[in-house]
């Protein structure tokens, strides 16, 4: 198997664990907030108008996981620096 192969098949593994990963645990994370803030509106209705704030603002920093972990498969399969390199290098140049 030849170098450009092989960063090829790495890049594609990586950049399908990074969107599988990037999917599921953060999804698992946002189910857990949302259960967790709708416990603490149950118990303790006054103050829900904090909660709810406290909560969109915990759900964007774990949905930005997600979006983080989608923006390195894209870089690893249309922007991957190691291609262009090992490219090089396989011409000779």
């Amino acid at each position: 198997m030849d170098s450009i192969t092989l960063i090829a098949s790495v890049s594609m593994i990586t950049a399908a664990s990074s969107t599988c990963l990037g999917c599921v645990i953060p999804a698992l994370a946002e189910g857990r907030a949302i259960v967790t803030g709708l416990t603490a509106i149950a118990q303790q209705p006054d103050a829900a108008a904090t909660i709810t704030r406290a909560l969109f603002v915990g759900l964007a920093m774990i949905e930005s996981i997600a979006i983080y972990c989608f923006v390195v498969s894209m870089i690893l399969i249309f922007a991957n620096p190691f291609w262009t390199y090992f490219a090089s290098k396989a011409q000779g140049g």
